[in-house]
C-alpha cells in the first residue's frame, strides 16, 4: 500500500483510480465520511505561501472529523533558528498522524519522508511536482468527460516552472490516445523529462505538438489548462516582466473554442484569464478548486488506511458516466 505521496509516479493506475473513486463518492455524500478520521491529526507544513492547497488540506481533514496543526509561514517555524527540514519532519511526526509539506526547494518533501514516522504528502516542491493538484485535475476532467483517455489537452503559459502541468502531463500520458498541445514561449517550454515520458507512451497513441499561438491551438482542444507566469521562480526579473501577459484568455479567444471545451487553472490567476470568462459555462477552475477538497479527503483516507469503502453501488471512476455541467 502507498505510504507517502511524493510524486505522481508513486501511484499505480489502480491506486489512482481507487482514490478518484473514493473522492467521487465523497462528493456524492460528504456526510457519510464525516467521522472517519476522528482522533487523527494532520500537520500542514508550508514553507512557501499557499491559499488553496493549505486550506483545502485543512478543510479535508476537518470534514473527515480530524484535527489540524502546523504553520503557513516559514518565519513561524524553527527553520529560522537553523533547524533542518529532516529534523522538523521527525519532530512533527511525534505530534501528528500524517503531514502535508510544501517547500520552495525541489525534493525537500522526499528528504523529509525518509525520516518521518508518518505518511508525507508532497503539497508542491519548487518547480518539480504537485501530485495532489494532479489528482484534483484528473477528477475534474473525469467529472466533465467521463474518461481520462482520447482527449486533446492544451497546456498554456509557464510550462518550464509550472509543477502542476509537469505532473498532469506525466499522468495523462499513461492513458491511450491523449494528445497534448504545449502553448508557451521558448523561454518557458516544457522540460525534457516530461517530453521523454510522453515519448515512452507513443506506443499507446500518446502524442504532443508545440504551438506558441493560443488562438491557433484553442479550436482543437477538449481541455485548456491555463497557468500563470510565476514571477517568484525567475532570477531575472526583467525576463518575467517581458513574458508576463504573453497569454491572456478572454471572451474573444473563447469564441474560437469548442462548446464542449473546459478551461482549467490551478490558481491563483494574475492576468492570464480575464474575469469576463468566469461567467462562461466552460470555465471550470472554481469547480476544480472544490474537487481538490474531495480528492485530499480521499487521499488522507487512503494513506491512513481508514476503515471505509465507497458505497457498493458506486463503480470505478474510470468507467463511470457523469452528468455534464
Amino acid at each position: 500500500m502507498l505510504q507517502n505521496l511524493l510524486s505522481v509516479s508513486d501511484l499505480k493506475r489502480a491506486e489512482l483510480e481507487h482514490i478518484l473513486n473514493v473522492a467521487d463518492d465523497i462528493a456524492e455524500d460528504p456526510a457519510r465520511y464525516g467521522q472517519v478520521a476522528n482522533g487523527k491529526i494532520l500537520a500542514t507544513l508550508f514553507f512557501e505561501p499557499s491559499t488553496r492547497t493549505r486550506l483545502s488540506f485543512e478543510s479535508a481533514m476537518l470534514r473527515l472529523g480530524g484535527s489540524v496543526i502546523g504553520f503557513s509561514d516559514v518565519s513561524s517555524s524553527s527553520t529560522t533558528k537553523g533547524e533542518s527540514a529532516e529534523d522538523t519532519a521527525m519532530i512533527v511526526s511525534c505530534y501528528s498522524d500524517i503531514m502535508a509539506v510544501r517547500h520552495p526547494q525541489m525534493f525537500t518533501p522526499h528528504k523529509m519522508a525518509k525520516v518521518a514516522a508518518v505518511p508525507v504528502i508532497n503539497a508542491g516542491d519548487g518547480a518539480n511536482e504537485h501530485p495532489t493538484q494532479t489528482l484534483t485535475d484528473l477528477l475534474t476532467i473525469q467529472n466533465r468527460f467521463g474518461r481520462l483517455d482520447n482527449l486533446t489537452i492544451g497546456l498554456c503559459g509557464d510550462l518550464k516552472y509550472g509543477r502542476t502541468v509537469h505532473s498532469l502531463a506525466k499522468v495523462l500520458g499513461r492513458y491511450p490516445g491523449n494528445r497534448f498541445v504545449f502553448i508557451a514561449p521558448d523561454e518557458l517550454s516544457m522540460p525534457q523529462d516530461v517530453i521523454d515520458a510522453l515519448e515512452e507512451s507513443k506506443n499507446i497513441g500518446v502524442s504532443y505538438t508545440i504551438n506558441q499561438s493560443l488562438e491557433g491551438a484553442i479550436q482543437t482542444l477538449d481541455v485548456l489548462y491555463m497557468t500563470r507566469i510565476q514571477g517568484e521562480r525567475f532570477e531575472d526579473k526583467s525576463a518575467y516582466e517581458r513574458l508576463r501577459g504573453v497569454y491572456v484568455l478572454d471572451c474573444a479567444k473563447m469564441a474560437l473554442a469548442s462548446r464542449d471545451m473546459i478551461v482549467m487553472h490551478p490558481l491563483p490567476r494574475v492576468d492570464e484569464i480575464d474575469t469576463e470568462v468566469d461567467s462562461d459555462p466552460r470555465a471550470w477552475y472554481f469547480k476544480q478548486a472544490q474537487m481538490g477538497v474531495y480528492v485530499r479527503m480521499a487521499l488522507i483516507i487512503h494513506l491512513l488506511g481508514l476503515n471505509t469503502m465507497p458505497r457498493e453501488d458506486v463503480i470505478y471512476v474510470a468507467s463511470k458516466k457523469y452528468k455534464i455541467g
